[in-house]
């Protein structure tokens, strides 16, 4: 199994704070930290979906008393929300006390649900960390050979990923998004017909890294552009969907004002388009789509809230596909190709020169790293992460 780098990062959290929230979809892998963070210490395991273990938090303060010595873990809470208010108080009492960490650890897969209620209810006793899939930096330096078109093409779910035969992979992915579509989503959110939901979920995949137009999508499913925003916003608390904002800042220049959207498993994308190759992708219309969204999704997952991300274009096609913006408004510029000898037009050089990037990127798809000239980098996916790392551990 791939070593997943959040792991360290959890347990140095729950040793600062007294409860950690790790959020993700389902399947990416939350359990398995859990449980293998368990193993260094003392720690009893709930699935707040199981019955059973629903009715043992019942009573909060008894069940907390015959284990507070121990870690607790608490699975799928976002079904529970109504624990965080005696959560609140046996946390208050163990600071009195000077216990101070390690309190609880609480895995969520629905975002908006957990933040809103653990927020409401814990504010300055718990700290949010976001589980992505597998990325590139884990699964080349777990093997060296690694080749990343296969992360590309399988996505960062590891059951996918490690799959011993691209068919398996695929069978995965589909059943994947038939549990959420049949169960999950139903139980979470409002109640959508699933083949309607099928239908909205595989327009996002063909309008992958494109501009929002809720308008064309709603004509296309005969809803209103209200309900297609109610249906992006559930998949975007789910943490299947990013709704990437444009950056804005007033420059007297026609903006592009309305977000892009990506389905953010580069592997659900083409499960819902039916590409099962490499081949079938590099030939498939979403293929540039699809790399950026990937390359969007790795990078963003060594940010971890430490740079804020935007995109920006203009009405004239100045454009840059990633605006990271560090603290001191200190902002990088990355553009993404696909292409092995990557190619910069125009408009990336004129909208650097209207954000005032700091630095300029290009993530393109080799292994070199080089100057294109005129302060801009090309540079890896991988090389990419790795400079982002070093920029957030200084």
């Amino acid at each position: 199994m791939i070593k997943r780098r959040l792991e360290k990062k959890v347990g140095e959290t729950l040793q600062r704070s007294p409860s950690v929230a790790l959020m993700g979809p389902r399947q990416v892998g939350k359990t398995t930290i859990a449980l293998d963070i368990a193993e260094h210490t003392e720690a009893i395991y709930l699935d707040l979906e199981n019955n059973l273990d629903r009715i043992k938090m019942q009573d909060m303060g008894t069940f907390y008393a015959a284990n507070a010595e121990k870690l607790i873990v608490l699975d799928e809470v976002q079904r529970t929300p109504e624990i965080f208010t005696s959560l609140r108080g046996i946390i208050d009492k163990e600071r009195r006390r000077g216990n101070k960490s390690g309190l609880f650890l609480f895995l969520g897969s629905a975002s908006i649900d957990l933040l809103q209620q653990s927020g409401e209810s814990l504010a300055g006793r718990i700290a949010y960390l976001e589980l992505y899939g597998i990325d590139a930096l884990e699964f080349t330096e777990n093997n060296k050979k690694a080749d990343l078109n296969t992360l590309w093409l399988r996505g960062g779910f590891p059951e996918s990923l490690l799959a011993t035969s691209g068919k398996d992979s695929m069978d995965w992915r589909r059943d994947f998004i038939r549990t959420y579509l049949e169960r999950d989503i139903p139980q979470l959110g409002p109640r959508i017909p699933a083949q309607t939901l099928e239908r909205f979920w595989t327009m996002l995949a063909h309008n992958q890294s494109g501009i929002v137009n809720a308008s064309q999508l709603g004509r296309n499913l005969e809803v209103s552009s209200v309900t297609i925003n109610r249906y992006i916003d559930l998949m975007v608390d789910l943490l299947l969907v990013r709704r990437l904002q444009p950056w804005t800042a007033n420059l007297g220049k026609r903006l592009v004002r309305a977000p892009k959207i990506y389905v953010r498993d580069s592997g659900l994308v083409h499960a819902l388009l039916n590409i099962v190759s490499l081949n079938e992708l590099l030939g498939h219309p979403v293929v540039g789509g699809s790399w950026e969204g990937f390359v969007i999704e790795n990078i963003l997952s060594v940010t971890q809230g430490w740079a804020l991300p935007y995109f920006y274009r203009t009405s004239g096609g100045a454009e840059i596909d990633l605006i990271l913006e560090f603290a001191g408004n200190e902002k990088w510029a990355i553009e993404i190709k696909r292409s092995s000898a990557p190619v910069l037009s125009k408009g990336f050089h004129s909208a650097c020169a209207d954000i005032k990037a700091d630095k300029r990127f290009v993530v393109y798809s080799g292994a070199d790293r080089f100057s294109l000239g005129d302060s801009v980098t090309a540079i890896s996916l991988a090389g990419m992460m790795q400079e982002i790392l070093n920029k957030i551990e200084k």
